[in-house]
């Protein structure tokens, strides 16, 4: 056999070897250091400062709609989350209207969206007939507690599951939480700002007898869901 001929270093690099534990050097403009072409990487995108945040517009797939979305927040001023409780407020407030009410001296003030019909209660139960608490009930999504959260007591007895709730002001209860729907508010309907009541149907309750009346009553566990 004949003698191994020696090549070179830069003859062996013109023919593609590489010298044993060094890697070859990167052209410039190498294509996994470019973004793909016509698509700007993520960090690089400039963002148009007037556009808003796209946390802010929240993790929705709106597809075609998304550019009427975007204009909608600009156009109005509003936040993703106040945009969609307009939106689900059109909707889930449908056939009702939004009440305002409160205590006597005006520390407690909320909303309520309910009916302009209004379906109240008169119970006979032991206190309901010493401050005469007639209510109508509404879930807890349809109440708002405005102002007075930290001028609000709080009454309890017997089972303690009613919470009577009173402004420690003027101690008017305009609002409490009734032993029959705790998920939900009984609102004082004479507690509400005038003009957006157009009637009020009472019906006599037997609190006297509580248990039997509320088992066989046919709606009103039902009163406080959504």
């Amino acid at each position: 056999m004949g003698k191994a001929r020696r090549v070179p270093a830069a003859a062996a690099t013109r023919k593609g070897h590489q010298p044993a534990g060094r890697k070859p050097p990167e052209p410039a403009g190498c294509p996994r250091d470019r973004p793909p072409k016509g698509k700007g990487s993520p960090r690089q995108k400039p963002r148009d400062a007037e556009s808003p945040d796209p946390e802010e517009q929240g993790a929705l797939a709106l597809g075609a709609q998304q550019e009427r979305w975007t204009q909608f927040l600009q156009r109005q001023r509003v936040s993703c989350e106040e945009a969609a409780k307009l939106l689900l407020d059109t909707f889930e407030y449908q056939g009702l209207v939004k009440h305002t009410g409160g205590c006597h001296c005006g520390a407690v003030r909320f909303e309520v969206w309910a009916a302009a019909d209004l379906h109240v209660f008169d119970c006979n139960c032991s206190i309901c007939v010493k401050k005469q608490n007639r209510h109508f009930i509404v879930p807890a999504s349809r109440f708002k507690l405005l102002t007075g959260a930290d001028n609000l007591a709080t009454y309890t007895f017997n089972t303690h599951c009613a919470k009577h709730t009173f402004c420690k002001t003027c101690g008017v209860q305009s609002f409490y939480t009734p032993r029959s729907n705790p998920d939900g508010y009984g609102i004082a309907p004479h507690c509400l700002d005038e003009g957006t009541v157009r009637s009020i149907t009472t019906e006599a309750i037997s609190g006297k007898e509580w248990e039997k009346a509320i088992k066989a009553h046919p709606t009103i566990k039902s009163l406080s869901k959504p």
